[in-house]
């Protein structure tokens, strides 16, 4: 059993060096040996000594220093305590464990020898056989060296002295980022001299070469990093590479500035030969409620004619992006996300640099959430970056007055102000039933009309002016089950609709010329389900007829009133069952229309299933909504234009096992002939993962298609030993047999260090440009930063 000492007060001594047993009881000590000068403890004791006499003021001396060990002596003569065997001293959140520890009270110094193991407070872990510390442990020297810090960080040297004001001097060390391992670091840095300066908290080296697979890769006189523990410090950061034929070579210059704990700084200058100096500031800043950024890229181009025939084509461009969140309550959540350019090419011109989020589509919103109500209120804007110069994969031009405006893509883009959403689950049922609420409100402005033209007439994704329309619906729905399993599920709903129409533009002659124009459509159906189950050994199989019934008027103003929010629909097996099948608000379903579908699932015990379905959609009655033409669609290829609609199927099987595959397909109502097929299929295996699609659409002139569309998708990763990586990716237009972009690479990714290089190919945005070439590199290094290489070049031939 061993000895306890807690130093804190003075040590009394009674007659020749005996400790009185009255004391000993006072601080529960159980047995003292006593000898001539010379005080023993084979049994557990406990004393208290006076530090503030040899500390001073260094320490406080409230805080007690408790030692325990198997054997403890008092040297009073020269006013030493040994302590030997299993030796651990605890102060201050400090531990000192040692095989044997000397401390002197008349220099206030601690000597611990034999597998020397010292714990800070901040989790440091420091290892050697000999170390001499003041009693305070804010001095020292110690001998054959290892600090194992929490961050899983290492230092080993021959020798370190640590002083009063927190820094250790480590002499021929070196710094490493392994966990633990029977194999050396993949990497490390040595150094003459290495100093950590926990004040500053920061590591600095000297005389510094770093080391890859034990070879000297690299030599620094000198640099310097923040403490592993430390998540921001000012400083600069690792430099990227840049070389692209339209800016030449360049290296990006970061510095970090960590001004306050709750908002920094990062200024970024890349000097480029052909075009000159990019920079680039970065701003954070962190509150209570939230936070928000600022990203802001400009550049003087030196030689602008490079970007000839672009919108690139100017001296000065610039780019600015500010993002941000704020809670106002603990249900209600406002913020931002704004870019705009100087021009729609900066992005991808100076794609090397990342400015914020910078994108395509700027907001502000507002947005509310309980478990029963949701309000999303947003403003869009959208700055394009496609150039104004046609398409060949976008071939339709309007004719007549339109004409002239069709290359102005920007003007063409409107402002919201705003798209505002309501849902409300009634918790109290009406009628048994369930009853929903959806409203929006959507207002915008758009400078110039969007026209194009299928087969001579024109058509309208968007007018000059300003238009707003408020709508709310009203959804109610029941299940009933009978005794014999049959699903009977009524339902209703009524959308209203109220247009404000400012029409700018004389030659659409379609719209209303009416300022306000209301809208309503009720509605009443009934779905019916009838689920057979069968079951065998081992599994089981579902099978479940589906018809829908949905009684309605016919569409009115088809044709008169904007269309925004319903210009895609997509009729698969997945809107099947919608009650109304177009997606937005702006166009409403009407006439009868039935829905009939087969559902089938076959599920394994084991987890592995197939699903499938197929059905077919039918107007009964009325007009049929998706055969008129509105603003936007000519005769349409939604599939749903005759009375009896394209069939639709689905297909999907997992096996439990990390291979999955799924598809849908939509099928012609007269010939079954293929229109649209969409398949894909992911899986791993062993060390391989991948992923594949497939996307087909059949040729519809009449819907503005003039070619069969065909295209393949791929991705393929490949886990080699342990830590290296392959990784690729292809797609594929099968019509034109061209590869419209592919990529290889290589990575490398441990816990202390991950490197990558990549080659890719783009021929997705030429439109007879050059194939665009990327080459990319990677690397870095766990504490120290990461750092890279991008290459982009040209060939003259876009098929090259």
């Amino acid at each position: 059993m061993g000895s306890a000492l807690f130093l804190k007060q003075k040590f009394k001594r009674v007659g020749a060096g005996c400790v009185s047993p009255e004391y000993l009881r006072t601080v529960s000590a159980l047995a003292l040996l006593c000898g001539a000068g010379l005080l023993a403890a084979s049994a557990p004791a406990v004393a208290q000594i006076d530090l503030a006499q040899s500390a001073a003021e260094a320490i406080d001396t409230s805080q007690p220093m408790m030692l325990e060990a198997k054997e403890l002596r008092y040297d009073f003569d020269n006013d030493i305590i040994i302590a030997t065997g299993g030796v651990e001293i605890y102060f201050d959140n400090y531990t000192l464990q040692a095989d044997r520890v000397t401390y002197n009270r008349k220099d206030g110094k601690f000597s611990a020898h034999g597998s020397v193991r010292m714990t800070e407070p901040d989790g440091n872990l420091i290892l050697a056989e000999d170390m001499t510390l003041s009693d305070d442990f804010s001095e020292g020297f110690v001998q054959a060296l290892q600090i194992d810090t929490p961050q899983f960080t290492h230092f080993v040297a021959e020798s370190a002295e640590r002083s009063s004001d927190n820094v250790t001097t480590l002499r021929n060390g070196t710094y490493s980022v392994y966990k633990k391992a029977p194999k050396p670091p993949l990497w490390q840095v040595r150094s003459t001299t290495i100093i950590h300066n926990q004040q500053e908290r920061r590591i600095y080296f000297e005389g510094a070469s770093i080391e890859l697979f034990g070879q000297t890769v690299a030599k620094v006189p000198y640099f310097s990093i923040a403490d592993p523990s430390v998540k921001r410090k000012s400083g600069f950061l690792l430099p990227r590479f840049v070389a692209q034929n339209r800016l030449g070579y360049g290296i990006a210059i970061p510095y970090y500035w960590s001004i306050s704990p709750t908002y920094d700084l990062a200024v970024t200058v890349t000097p480029l030969t052909q075009q000159g100096v990019l920079g680039q500031l970065d701003w954070r800043q962190q509150f209570d409620s939230g936070s928000y950024n600022i990203s802001v890229g400009g550049i003087s181009q030196a030689n602008q004619d490079e970007f000839a025939g672009s919108s690139g084509d100017v001296a000065g461009r610039f780019i600015i992006n500010t993002n941000g969140q704020f809670d106002l309550t603990s249900r209600w959540q406002t913020g931002w996300d704004i870019t705009y350019a100087t021009d729609r090419a900066f992005r991808q011109d100076y794609g090397f640099a990342q400015f914020g989020s910078a994108q395509d589509v700027s907001k502000l919103y507002l947005k509310g959430e309980t478990e029963r109500n949701l309000f999303d209120a947003n403003a869009y804007g959208f700055q394009v970056s496609q150039e104004d110069n046609p398409s060949p994969t976008q071939p339709m031009n309007p004719v007549g007055p339109f004409t002239q405006v069709n290359a102005d893509l920007q003007e063409k883009q409107p402002f919201v102000h705003p798209s505002i959403d309501n849902s409300i689950y009634f918790d109290k049922s009406i009628f048994g039933g369930q009853l929903n609420y959806d409203g929006n409100l959507t207002s915008l402005t758009r400078q110039i009309t969007d026209a194009f033209s299928v087969n001579g007439v024109n058509r309208f994704r968007g007018v000059e002016g300003t238009f707003s329309r408020a709508s709310a619906n009203l959804t109610w729905q029941r299940t009933l089950i009978d005794p014999i399993g049959q699903v009977f599920t009524p339902f209703a709903y009524v959308k209203t609709n109220l247009f404000f129409l400012a029409n700018a533009d004389d030659n659409v002659t379609a719209l209303s010329d009416e300022a306000v124009v209301f809208r309503g459509m009720p509605a009443i159906g009934l779905e019916y389900r009838y689920p057979f189950l069968a079951s065998f050994n081992g599994g089981n199989q579902v099978i479940e007829p589906v018809a829908q019934i949905i009684v309605r008027p016919n569409e009115t103003a088809i044709g008169e009133l904007p269309n925004e929010d319903a210009q895609s629909i997509v009729f698969d097996a997945s809107t099947l069952f919608e009650w109304d099948k177009f997606s937005g608000f702006d166009r409403n379903e009407g006439g009868t229309r039935a829905n009939l579908g087969l559902q089938y699932k076959l599920q394994f015990d084991k987890g592995s299933f197939l699903s499938g379905l197929f059905g077919r959609s039918f107007q009964l009655a009325g007009q049929n909504s998706y055969a008129i033409p509105g603003l936007l669609d000519a005769t349409g290829d939604s599939g749903l234009q005759t009375d009896g609609s394209d069939y639709v199927s689905s297909l999907y099987f997992d096996t439990n096992t990390g291979f999955r595959i799924g598809g849908n397909a939509r099928f012609d109502e007269s010939d079954f002939g293929v229109q649209r097929a969409e398949v894909s299929a992911s899986g791993r295996y062993g060390p391989a993962s991948t992923v594949l699609s497939y996307a087909y659409l059949a040729e519809r002139p009449d819907a503005g298609i003039d070619q069969q569309r065909e295209e393949l998708v791929g991705a393929l990763n490949l886990n080699l030993q342990e830590n290296w990586r392959m990784f690729g990716s292809v797609r594929y237009d099968v019509i034109n047999e061209n590869f419209v972009q592919d990529a290889v690479g290589v990575g490398y990714d441990d816990e202390g260090f991950s490197a990558s290089v990549s080659y890719g190919e783009d021929r997705s945005r030429n439109n007879g440009e050059p194939v665009e070439r990327i080459f990319f590199f990677r690397f870095g290094l766990r504490t120290i930063g990461d750092s890279s290489l991008s290459s982009s070049t040209s060939n003259s031939s876009p098929n090259d």
